[in-house]
């Protein structure tokens, strides 16, 4: 595991310009290793380093260009919080912790989002794609947002979590308080909002065409301004979504 040790004054990592450089600081290995897993799943962020504690991170932003920090809150002698009040001029932060109670101080502080422990992929997700909207590439370019071949989202079924590969969905649909989700080989349903859904996928693979559809804009087949058709399935497009329709397959329908 990569951690931080006081080093001379130069960069242990060197930050990738066109991504989003990042740091994590939390106290707990295992909290660690859950959000290196997933920033190494989306190609738009490089990982600068780990830190275990804020005085080692206050090192690490020293000598290296840092754009955002998953900054755990409960660590012992100085709390994420102290610390973050700490800097002059701080990166973008993304709260990670196990306690509810900091929620507001949190959003006080101006952070992107707040996670809470255990954090799930499409939670983190959708976390970073709030930074990808702020545009914080230090390369003044919007980032990248499309995802690794090997990013997933579980879904609970049959009272166990089962894990699908985004590249996989053909759609999802909204069948009341339960979703279905549709892939080539299987179909799994699950007690979810089609909302909550929609707000974990990325935007630049997944596209809402109907207020009981969700697509996989690389399965798209062909279109029209009533249908899309995705392998043997033909799915309707809604007045409602046909503007983000058009945006997101690059034309009339």
């Amino acid at each position: 595991m990569l951690c931080w040790t006081f080093q001379p004054a130069k960069p242990i990592n060197m930050p990738d310009p066109n991504k989003i450089n990042c740091l994590i600081v939390d106290d707990e290995p295992p909290a660690i290793e859950v959000l290196r897993n997933y920033v190494s799943l989306l190609p738009s962020l490089h990982l600068v380093g780990c830190c275990t504690n804020a005085f080692l991170a206050i090192e690490a932003l020293r000598v290296n260009k840092v754009d955002l920090i998953f900054l755990d809150i409960q660590m012992p002698q100085l709390l994420g919080t102290e610390f973050l009040r700490s800097l002059k001029h701080p990166p973008k932060v993304i709260f990670t912790t196990a306690f509810r109670k900091f929620a507001l101080e949190g959003f006080e502080l101006d952070a992107v989002d707040y996670l809470l422990k255990p954090i799930s992929f499409e939670r983190f997700l959708k976390g970073v794609n709030k930074v990808m909207g702020k545009n914080i590439g230090a390369s003044g370019r919007q980032p990248e947002t499309s995802v690794s071949p090997d990013a997933f989202i579980c879904f609970r079924a049959d009272r166990k979590s089962v894990k699908v590969f985004l590249h996989e969905i053909l759609f999802i649909e909204s069948l009341k308080d339960y979703i279905k989700v549709v892939t080539p080989t299987k179909t799994i349903v699950t007690k979810q909002s089609i909302s909550s859904v929609e707000e974990a996928l990325p935007k630049s693979e997944f596209v809402r065409i109907h207020r009981s559809y969700i697509v996989s804009l690389k399965r798209v087949r062909c279109f029209t301004s009533e249908l899309i058709e995705i392998d043997k399935y033909e799915l309707p497009v809604s007045r409602m979504y046909k503007h983000e329709v058009e945006q997101a397959l690059g034309g009339g329908v």
